[in-house]
């Protein structure tokens, strides 16, 4: 469900160490997403591998037949490259300085315990409270990541960290929801679909049978109740940024780009029956001009909410 992909957008816009620390978070983030999703191994061996790397991390196994195994990784994808050079993302970690590196090690353990034990559990999802529980394993302990390193680096988040926590998983599940609505399509093909039995209207239809021809009105309404509660978590994603004082203007454009580009895809997928088809995204020039305005304009919380409403309005 590429869970740790959009918080790497902006990476290099962060003032180090951040940028050093949330590359690294992002990467080991990549070896979990691969050890998760791949399609070369069964449940039971992503379950004893996700196991086997939440060990390495902490050190209570070494390393190095994990690595050799992550290297056999035959997947032409960006999360199994990751995998491969496994190694290399671990030597990263242990740079770090320790405080950084404890929160890293920590989060990134609990997250791939989560993975392990939806993978246990299989992609049953009655209510929406399973969703927000998937989802807060793989991108709501994202938020809390990040979080803990920006209270650590940041000056004036001292009295803010607890309700910043709070928004900050929030966040994490906006942009997952909005991966789970451009996803429809490709998570069906492997068996996966994210869709709460209860956000159905019609009970005579399963999950799997939203893309059926004759189910195309079902599957627009499971749509709009989709994107509502992405708009709902992005309200918070919003309050989240707010919290960060206007000084450390580099790191608020770290979380205001991924913000954008997921209300402006939200704004396409809305009543769009083609998400069930295909991924829905923005053209490469509106991602260029959404980056120039939000580094030329960023600053002022005001601007940043007139911009989401722009950008949520398809012309």
């Amino acid at each position: 469900m590429r869970s740790s992909r959009t918080f790497a957008v902006g990476i290099e816009i962060l003032p180090e160490p951040l940028r050093g620390e949330i590359t690294v978070a992002y990467l080991l983030l990549r070896v979990s997403d691969y050890l998760e999703d791949n399609q070369e191994l069964d449940d039971a061996r992503k379950i004893a591998l996700l196991g086997s790397w939440r060990r390495v991390l902490s050190g209570e196994e070494e390393r190095a037949l994990l690595i050799e195994r992550l290297k056999a990784a035959r997947e032409d994808t960006p999360d199994a490259f990751v995998a491969r050079h496994a190694g290399t993302v671990l030597d990263g970690l242990e740079r770090l300085a320790p405080d950084a590196r404890e929160i890293l090690t920590r989060r990134v353990r609990e997250s791939s315990a989560g993975m392990a034990r939806w993978v246990g559990r299989g992609s049953v999802f009655e209510a929406e409270a399973d969703l927000d529980d998937y989802m807060h394993e793989v991108a709501g302990r994202v938020g809390l990541l990040l979080t803990e390193l920006f209270a650590l680096r940041l000056s004036g988040l001292a009295g803010r960290r607890e309700r910043m926590m709070r928004l900050g998983r929030e966040f994490g599940l906006a942009l997952q929801t909005v991966n789970v609505i451009r996803g429809l399509h490709e998570d069906r093909d492997r068996g996966w679909v994210y869709v709460p039995a209860e956000f159905i209207p019609d009970p005579e239809t399963q999950p799997a049978q939203l893309f059926e021809p004759g189910r195309h009105g079902t599957a627009m309404a499971v749509l709009g109740r989709l994107v509502r509660k992405a708009e709902g978590h992005l309200d918070a994603a919003r309050s989240y940024i707010r919290m960060i004082p206007r000084r450390h203007h580099r790191v608020r454009l770290f979380c205001m780009l991924p913000l954008f580009f997921a209300v402006r895809t939200l704004a396409l997928s809305r009543g769009n029956p083609a998400v069930l088809d295909r991924e829905t995204k923005m053209t490469r020039r509106e991602v260029v001009a959404v980056t120039r305005n939000a580094k030329l304009l960023g600053f002022a919380n005001a601007w940043m909410d007139w911009y989401c409403r722009r950008l949520a309005v398809v012309r």
